[in-house]
């Protein structure tokens, strides 16, 4: 297909809620709501822990249950958070003054990284006191994100790096 003589409209529909590779995700399970990015990074990141033995099992939380993205057997939570390989900074962490309390929303925090093609390209492992050394405060948004830098990857648990 010639893509450049193609609408703005057209392109989307090849992406939207209605196009036949959307639907085939959401029929896999893979997508649950319209955040194609992080649900592929959850799929993945929940892919990659259930097909390695030395990881704990993972199993997608429930849609409606906030800050966890993951259950473990054990039943240890998981935050996902997925970021292109050119954002750097991962979404939304809410409640700002819980989190300054340290009341602690999840135990691990999963920030996979994908490329321009949507594939894997990296894993981060943080603990909840990893996230809070690494949580920065967006002033203007009135939350909390984590930037991807060389010290945080020196200093976390990669867990899958391609």
């Amino acid at each position: 297909m010639n893509f450049k003589n193609f609408t703005v409209p057209e392109l989307a529909q090849l992406i939207s809620p209605s196009s036949e590779v959307f639907q085939e995700l959401k029929k896999r399970g893979i997508l649950r709501t319209h955040n194609v990015v992080g649900e592929l990074g959850e799929h993945y990141a929940i892919e990659f822990y259930n097909s390695t033995p030395s990881l704990p099992g993972l199993s997608i939380a429930d849609i409606t249950v906030k800050n966890i993205d993951a259950i473990s057997r054990n039943g240890e939570t998981y935050s996902i958070k997925t970021v292109s390989s050119k954002n750097r900074t991962t979404g939304s962490f809410w409640d700002p003054e819980s989190i300054e309390n340290n009341e602690k929303k999840f135990q691990y925090l999963l920030i996979v990284v994908l490329n321009d093609a949507f594939s894997l390209e990296k894993i981060l492992e943080l603990t909840w006191d990893d996230f809070f050394e690494y949580k920065k405060y967006n002033k203007r948004m009135q939350n909390y994100n984590i930037s991807i830098t060389k010290k945080l990857i020196k200093n976390v648990n990669v867990v899958y790096e391609k």
